[in-house]
């Protein structure tokens, strides 16, 4: 194919334009790997990036996208061969390198991983940066000590893409899950993806004169941020961690230092775009063995990339749920 459909954004003069175009493949940027792109997904970052809100988008032109998968059409690298189906999620895509969002797409090897055996590449963006994400947290939270049969472990934003992700794992390993969600016509949906209780969020983010509460949870994976984090910290049990992932509710928050002086509290920073490949493979193969693909199957929806516009508004307003995986090929 001489050319190739992608959703293309600039900004010239300060003005951000982003439209789906045809594009000569000679426009791809330098890479090891070339990929023909099946699937891309839709994450908060994607949201930001397609409807030009700052943040994500660090250089112009930009193919939006933080995710994809595909089969491998070339490669320099003795690591990846053609016909290899492969997974990329969020290593600088759509912030600086050119991302999912278009037929194909070039990276170099080392963001590239091979999709697990018995992995679709629908269900690999299922997963996608949210997913990865989610497993991240978690295993970040077991290195810290955390273990099956203590105290509940609570999941905020529950009804994302993260957080659904997040409970369906934590469920499955035999945690007890609390669903955080501002959704209460979605307790029905946590509840399926194995929380064993659902609460509001203002039960977390309500304002306290105390800087310490009783001690209720033994770790939380937490999207959302602001308020909602200093509630958390407030009430994280002696030496429990928090996972913090997202800022839905906000990037600022107060607090004291008595959680982390006189509780040993730990505060984990989960950064999903600079991992190594080595981590990487493992994180993959961790969702693989501990997120039921049956449970995963159930929380996607496919959607068309001529969609991505309207979806990004909606994400951005906390309309979506699960997972949203978008076919860049759909006509």
């Amino acid at each position: 194919m001489p050319t190739f459909k992608a959703l293309l954004a600039t900004q010239v003069d300060g003005k951000f334009a982003a439209s789906i175009q045809e594009l000569d493949r000679a426009a791809l940027p330098a890479g090891e790997v070339l990929v023909r792109v099946a699937y891309s997904s839709l994450n908060y970052k994607d949201g930001l990036a397609v409807t030009g809100k700052p943040g994500v988008i660090r250089k112009h032109p930009m193919v939006p996208g933080v995710d994809f998968s595909g089969t491998v059409e070339d490669s320099t690298s003795s690591n990846f061969n053609p016909g290899d189906k492969v997974a990329v999620t969020g290593c600088g895509t759509s912030e600086f390198l050119w991302g999912g969002y278009a037929e194909y797409a070039r990276v170099d090897a080392e963001h590239v991983v091979p999709l697990p055996a018995g992995m679709t590449l629908v269900q690999a963006m299922g997963i996608g940066t949210a997913g990865f994400t989610a497993m991240q947290s978690v295993i970040t939270l077991e290195e810290h000590g955390l273990t099956p049969g203590g105290r509940e472990v609570v999941v905020t934003g529950a009804a994302g893409g993260v957080g659904s992700v997040a409970v369906a794992i934590l469920a499955k390993l035999g945690y007890k899950v609390v669903a955080s969600s501002g959704r209460p016509e979605l307790q029905d949906y946590l509840r399926d993806l194995g929380a064993s209780d659902v609460i509001d969020r203002t039960a977390l983010s309500a304002a306290s004169k105390r800087p310490l509460e009783t001690e209720r949870w033994a770790a939380a994976i937490d999207n959302v941020g602001g308020d909602t984090m200093a509630g958390l910290l407030r009430s994280i049990e002696i030496h429990g961690s928090i996972a913090s992932c997202g800022l839905a509710g906000g990037a600022p928050f107060s607090t004291t230092v008595l959680p982390f002086i006189l509780r040993g509290v730990n505060l984990l920073g989960i950064d999903s775009v600079r991992v190594s490949n080595t981590r990487r493979r493992e994180i993959w193969r961790r969702v693989m063995r501990d997120l039921p693909m049956d449970v995963l199957d159930r929380i996607i929806t496919v959607e068309p990339l001529r969609n991505i516009f309207d979806l990004g508004e909606q994400i951005l307003a906390g309309k979506v749920r699960g997972r949203t995986v978008i076919d860049v090929n759909a006509q």
